[in-house]
C-alpha cells in the first residue's frame, strides 16, 4: 500500500513541487474538473497541457487504468511536467511535445478531450479543433475552458479613459482589437460547431482578482507575464512611459475611491460531443 507512505514536507526538494499551480489557471481548472467525466479506463487527451496540472489531476482521479496524452509545444513547460511525473511516480501519462494540430494519435482513439485555457492561446483554433475531432471516438466529449469577453473590464475602462485623456484617441482601435480577441459564448459555440461538434452546453461564471491599487496590479508577476506586453502594444511605442505613468495614476485613484482594485474575469466551460453518426 504505497499510499500509506508519509509525504515528507521537510525534504529540501519539496518546495519545487508543492503549490506550483498558477492561481490564474486554478479557477478555470476547477470549473472544468467539476464537469469532465471521471471514471476508470478512460483515454484522455489534454490539449495545451502546460506544466501538467489538469493531466496530473485526471491521471490520478481516474486511476491507473486510465491513460492521459498530454500535448503542448512549450519545451520549458513540458520539461517541468516530466519532473513532476517522476516525482509523483505516475506511469499513465504520455507527454507529446508538439503542436496539437499535428498530433499523430490514431483516428477515433480518444474518449475525452480536455483543454484548460487553450482556446485563446492556440495559433489556429480551427486546426486544433479539427485534430481533436479526428481523434475522438463518435459520441465522445470535448470539454474546454476559456476566458471570454468582458474580461477585466474595470481595467480596460480606465485604460480607455487614459488614452482619451492623453489625446491618444488614435490608439483606441488598437485597444478595441486587443479586447475583442476574446470570444463570446456565441462565437465560441460557432467555432466548436464549425469543427463538426454538437455543443451540449456552455456554462459561464466569473471570479475576481483583487489588488490594493494599480501599482500592485502592474507589478504583479503574473500580470507582467501574461498581460503587460499586450497592454504595451496597445499603447504603442510613442509616449509609452507617459501612457503607463498616467494609467497607473488613474488606476490608483480608482482603487482609492473603492478601497481596492477588483477586476472581473468571466469564464466559460464548453461541453461538446462528436456526433455518433447513428
Amino acid at each position: 500500500m504505497d499510499y500509506l507512505k508519509s509525504i515528507d514536507y521537510t525534504d529540501p526538494d519539496f518546495g519545487d513541487w508543492h503549490d506550483e499551480l498558477p492561481l490564474w489557471s486554478a479557477p478555470f481548472g476547477l470549473f472544468l474538473l467539476d464537469r469532465v467525466p471521471i471514471k476508470p479506463g478512460l483515454t484522455i487527451l489534454d490539449v495545451g497541457a502546460g506544466t501538467g496540472f489538469l493531466s496530473l489531476e485526471l491521471a490520478q482521479r481516474c486511476g491507473p487504468t486510465a491513460k492521459v496524452f498530454a500535448v503542448d509545444p512549450w519545451q520549458a513547460g513540458m520539461q517541468r511536467f516530466r519532473g513532476k511525473l517522476d516525482h509523483l511516480g505516475l506511469d499513465n501519462v504520455v507527454l507529446i511535445e508538439k503542436d496539437a494540430a499535428a498530433i499523430d494519435l490514431p483516428d477515433e482513439s480518444i474518449d475525452v478531450v480536455v483543454s484548460n485555457l487553450g482556446l485563446n492561446n492556440f495559433d489556429s483554433p480551427p486546426a486544433i479543433l479539427g485534430a481533436c475531432f479526428r481523434v475522438l471516438r463518435p459520441g465522445s466529449r470535448l470539454l474546454m475552458t476559456t476566458n471570454i469577453a468582458g474580461h477585466m473590464h474595470e481595467f480596460y475602462d480606465i485604460f480607455r479613459a487614459t488614452l482619451i485623456e492623453l489625446g491618444r484617441a488614435d490608439r483606441l482601435a488598437s485597444l478595441d482589437e486587443h479586447i475583442s480577441h476574446r470570444g463570446t459564448v456565441d462565437s465560441i459555440s460557432k467555432l466548436i460547431t464549425d469543427a463538426g461538434f454538437e455543443v451540449v452546453s456552455i456554462d459561464s461564471q466569473s471570479f475576481r482578482m483583487r489588488f490594493a491599487d494599480g501599482s500592485s496590479l502592474l507589478r504583479h508577476y503574473f500580470i507582467r507575464l501574461g498581460f503587460v506586453d499586450g497592454w504595451k502594444s496597445v499603447a504603442g511605442p510613442d509616449a509609452l512611459e507617459e501612457t503607463f505613468t498616467t494609467l497607473e495614476r488613474n488606476l490608483n485613484v480608482a482603487a482609492a475611491k473603492k478601497g481596492e482594485l477588483a477586476l472581473t474575469v468571466p469564464m466559460a466551460c464548453v461541453d461538446a460531443v462528436k456526433p455518433s453518426g447513428d
